[in-house]
């Protein structure tokens, strides 16, 4: 049986290339972050704590117009939504057990990709597991910010924005494996990508922003495949269509 601390290190071990792509999208972050004015031990503990690129943006644009600190609470909050969705989906994957500190904690440190890998982990989730894969990529995250901020826009803010292609390649790694095993997971993210698509250019749609479209489209298309496919509480995997008969 495996170990907390064996647990811990393999999340460490696969927090390393989500960290590494994440020091290249900071970095272009703490380019701007330093036109707005923030030192470098600034920009690596206000990433340290946040860990969101649309957020960390919002908040950098709004400092740099010296905005209300109300103004600033409320943008991080909508801008930051679908992390409440990701927590609560990640409640189903911890066994009965686990204390009310651990799953405060683990909904701390989720980002996208970490709760990408959390949401895939064999099993029960162990929170070892996430906090070792937030921890790497978290520091890597705040380093690249305190080094974009360091740099001052040396480099083309175009030429470093290019390397966070490598966050969609994780992505991608991520969800191409539980798809071939189940069509109903291979379902939902073709939908997704679909829906989004057709989202962003009909007319009365493309206006609402992005976080906006996901939180709403995840919504729908969960209750949409949870209606029509089921997890088994007993055995963990996708049960039939409800109304179709099951053998005994």
């Amino acid at each position: 049986m495996a170990t907390t601390r064996s647990i811990f290190l393999q999340g460490i071990r696969d927090g390393v290339p989500i960290g590494m792509g994440y020091f290249a999208v900071a970095f272009s972050l703490g380019i701007i972050a330093k036109k707005a004015g923030l030192s470098p031990v600034a920009g690596f503990i206000s990433s340290f704590f946040t860990r969101a690129s649309a957020g960390e943006y919002g908040a950098y644009s709004l400092i740099a117009i010296a905005a209300s600190y109300s103004e600033l609470a409320v943008m991080c909050v909508i801008t930051n939504l679908r992390y409440l969705l990701m927590g609560a989906s990640l409640t189903q994957k911890f066994s009965e057990g686990t204390s009310m500190l651990k799953r405060i904690l683990v909904a701390c440190c989720i980002t996208d990709e970490v709760f990408g890998i959390s949401i895939a982990y064999k099993g029960n989730l162990a929170p070892a597991y996430t906090f070792g894969a937030a921890l790497f990529s978290t520091v890597l995250w705040a380093s690249g910010t305190m080094c974009g901020i360091l740099a001052g826009g040396v480099l083309p803010t175009s030429l470093v924005s290019a390397l966070s292609v490598a966050l969609y390649g994780m992505f991608i790694a991520i969800i191409i494996p539980p798809s071939r095993k189940n069509h109903a997971v291979l379902a939902s993210v073709l939908i997704g990508f679909t829906a989004s698509w057709i989202c962003s250019i009909l007319p009365l749609l493309k206006g609402i922003s992005a976080g906006t479209r996901t939180i709403v489209l995840t919504i729908v298309i969960a209750a949409l495949m949870a209606w029509l496919r089921p997890v088994s509480t007993k055995k963990g995997t996708f049960g039939p269509i409800q109304g179709t008969p099951q053998k005994s």
